[in-house]
C-alpha cells in the first residue's frame, strides 16, 4: 500500500463518521405535508422565506458536500492503485 493509500483511507473514515455524526444530529423530517394540502398552508412566511438559514439547512448542506467528498475520495483511493501500476 502506499501512502497515499493509507492517508486516503484514514480521511475516508474521518469523512464518513462525520457524515454519521450529522445525519444523527438532524431532526426528522415530519409528516406535515399532508395536513398543508389539506389547509392550504404556505410557506410564505418569515420561517419559509429565511429557511435557508436554519441551523437545520445548514447542516443538510455540510451533509450534503460531505456526502461529495466522500465519493470523491472512494473514488480516489480506488483509481490511484490503477494508474501508479
Amino acid at each position: 500500500m502506499s501512502t497515499l493509500e493509507i492517508v486516503g483511507g484514514i480521511v475516508l473514515l474521518i469523512v464518513s463518521a462525520l457524515v454519521i455524526i450529522l445525519c444523527l444530529s438532524q431532526e426528522q423530517k415530519s409528516q406535515d405535508s399532508m395536513s398543508a394540502a389539506l389547509t392550504g398552508a404556505s410557506t410564505d412566511s418569515f420561517y419559509g422565506k429565511n429557511e435557508g438559514r436554519t441551523k437545520e439547512a445548514i447542516l443538510n448542506k455540510i451533509t450534503r458536500a460531505l456526502g461529495i467528498l466522500m465519493f470523491i475520495i472512494v473514488l480516489a483511493v480506488n483509481i490511484i492503485p490503477i494508474v501508479s501500476k
